[in-house]
């Protein structure tokens, strides 16, 4: 029985550390320096300021991803299945307004009453005010759009959007959050800023190399827009006019969470959501490829 054992473990163990070795995985991690992690402390100090939050219903949907107002003031809301979903301007009634047959994220109203969304399955979208969806955009320079982020429209009309990861598309990897975590895992740098220009019908890549574009609203002055790195833990601003027009610059790093999507807000400000703190482990193996690639197997 005992040689059964040990003849036994001889086979399988050399075969286990074979597949935590050398099996196939979708990444090929990136050593990076992790940034400093201020922890939830001095402005990132934990309070309890959202504690009156009121929900609000989404005719049944969940995980609203991004929220928009139309022009009576009538809340729309992105959810994971797939469904527009339409409130009343004080967010008494909810109804399923249309589906994008895909995962629509960022939302937002162009001039003309149309609901611009980004579809992380279908790319770049126009919903029209009947309800007609129509496909703006599912490439930028070539390179397919593989998950569409989040979305903002400017006043000229321009719609700047986020194409998270272009290596791990969401459809493909199964869902949104299985794509972030491989593009999360790899830090890679296979995100971009996108612009789409109606006048052209065309959208063309700003800036690249980031990790998991996220959020992006553009600046209250509209002349740069930001956009959530948010495997670097950072907000960065890329300018779209004035004498740093094409450059871009970090507005804040060393942030303690993950930071998701950004909106404009009142007197210059603007709102971050932080989808979850960091995690301890993932930022002590950022210079350690090799594991990262086993702990994915």
């Amino acid at each position: 029985m005992l040689k059964k054992i040990l003849w036994s473990l001889v086979v399988i163990v050399p075969g286990i550390v074979l597949y935590f070795v050398a099996w196939p995985v979708p990444i090929e991690p990136k050593a990076w320096e992790v940034p400093p992690n201020p922890g939830y402390t001095g402005p990132f100090a934990v309070n309890e300021r959202l504690k009156g939050l009121e929900t609000l219903p989404i005719a049944g949907n969940h995980g609203p991803e991004d929220i928009a107002l139309d022009a009576r003031g009538r809340i729309y809301a992105a959810t994971h299945e797939g469904n527009i979903v339409r409130l009343s301007a004080d967010g008494s009634e909810s109804e399923i307004w249309v589906s994008t047959g895909g995962r629509p994220l960022g939302i937002d109203f162009d001039g003309k009453g149309n609901l611009i969304v980004a579809d992380a399955f279908q790319g770049l979208l126009s919903i029209g005010p009947d309800g007609t969806v129509a496909e703006l955009a599912t490439e930028a320079d070539g390179i397919p759009i593989r998950y569409a982020d989040d979305v903002d429209v400017a006043a000229d009309g321009k719609i700047y959007f986020s194409d998270a990861s272009t290596k791990f598309g969401a459809k493909e990897s199964g869902g949104t959050y299985e794509g972030s975590l491989l593009d999360l895992m790899e830090h890679g740098g296979h995100g971009r800023l996108l612009v789409y220009d109606p006048a052209g019908g065309k959208a063309k890549t700003l800036l690249d190399g980031l990790n998991f574009a996220n959020g992006v609203a553009v600046s209250h002055d509209q002349r740069a827009v930001l956009v959530n790195e948010t495997g670097n833990y950072r907000v960065l601003r890329f300018w779209i006019e004035g004498p740093r027009k094409g450059t871009s610059e970090t507005v804040i790093g060393e942030l303690p969470s993950f930071p998701d999507n950004i909106s404009a807000g009142e007197d210059g400000r603007y709102w971050v959501a932080f989808v979850s703190p960091r995690n301890p482990l993932a930022d002590n193996l950022s210079d350690k490829p090799f594991l990262r690639k086993v702990i994915q197997r």
